[in-house]
């Protein structure tokens, strides 16, 4: 049994920490809204984000950081990209003996194009640090919540930290993989969403299997570029964090990017399809990262490129589609 904390309590930082409730560990997560730490406590229920989900009986929730930091061996990040470096420089004022961080949140920080872990890494101080590691892959809350088979891969640079992850998260609904390119998988984890905003608007705007097998497609051959760009292994993008990933955020009714999309391709405005939402859609801030990083390493991101003027800059959907496919003729 080891001591975990989960920072955040959204729906995966929910599933994630229920997984390891009932994997026998001891689980204290943190969150800030008082109503949802006493519903986990009292209820054992988190109905915002795991809607029908009874929790395991042991799942314990706080709001002072302090105690959920001081609990853990082992602190578990699931909060949204945007809060990741404010959430950690509270983290660093109160933590007091090393850790090990796994960070579940899928996304690029714009303008600074860092990764995840390289933002924790920057805001935690050094002595505190005993190493960082990423999990992601095909993975929807709901279903993980169900106990539905599902599996995913975690990345570090430190064998040990890849170790203890698999062996704290796997059981016999939960399957994870080791690999050892981090920037890999947080990048295809990032940049899948992107994709999957605009197969929603493919859908939204009524296209059918065509169009979206072939943006897919494409669209992975432009997460591939820009990932080798960073210094990925290439294979990586052909594993869980890659296609997998790519594959279930495009085409699922669970995937909040999907959702954006869909209601952007049938005439919502993003404000409006955001306020629909009333969660975080990750793939709109890491298109403006993306189409950033695009233009700062020569990377060739069509799809990426047309949807950063669709969100930002009021491009129609119909001409976007239009512009992708007028471009000139060249070779896959």
């Amino acid at each position: 049994m080891m001591k975990v904390s989960v920072i955040g309590t959204g729906s995966w930082g929910t599933a994630l920490a229920n997984v390891l409730s009932e994997n026998g560990h001891e689980v204290l997560m943190w969150g800030k809204t008082k109503a949802t730490i006493e519903e986990i406590n009292t209820h054992h229920t988190n109905e915002k984000y795991l809607k029908d989900i009874e929790l395991h009986a042991k799942l314990a929730a706080s709001d002072v950081l302090e105690d959920v930091v001081h609990h853990a061996e082992i602190i578990i990040i699931a909060v949204p990209t945007k809060a990741i470096r404010s959430v950690m420089q509270q983290i660093n004022q109160v933590i007091n003996n090393k850790k090990t961080f796994i960070h579940v949140s899928k996304g690029i920080e714009p303008h600074t194009f860092k990764r995840i872990s390289e933002m924790i890494t920057e805001e935690i101080d050094i002595e505190y640090m005993e190493g960082v590691a990423v999990l992601s892959g095909p993975s929807h809350a709901e279903e993980l919540a169900l106990k539905h088979p599902t599996t995913v891969a975690v990345a570090s640079e430190n064998e040990t930290i890849r170790q203890i992850a698999q062996d704290i998260f796997m059981n016999e609904y939960f399957r994870i993989y080791t690999n050892d390119d981090l920037v890999g998988v947080e990048i295809g984890g990032a940049l899948k969403n992107i994709i999957a905003l605009a197969a929603g608007i493919t859908d939204g705007l009524g296209y059918g299997d065509n169009a979206k097998a072939a943006l897919m497609t494409r669209g992975l051959a432009e997460i591939t570029r820009l990932g080798t760009r960073m210094g990925a292994d290439p294979m990586t993008f052909l594993g869980l964090a890659g296609i997998g990933d790519l594959i279930v955020t495009c085409t699922s009714v669970h995937s909040r990017n999907w959702k954006c999309g869909n209601m952007l391709g049938k005439g919502l405005t993003l404000e409006e399809a955001l306020s629909n939402m009333g969660m975080v859609v990750e793939g709109v801030r890491t298109t403006e990262a993306a189409n950033e990083m695009a233009d700062a390493f020569g990377v060739e991101m069509p799809i990426t490129q047309s949807l950063y003027k669709v969100l930002f800059e009021g491009l129609d959907v119909h001409e976007g589609v239009q512009n992708l496919m007028n471009r000139e003729k060249t070779n896959e």
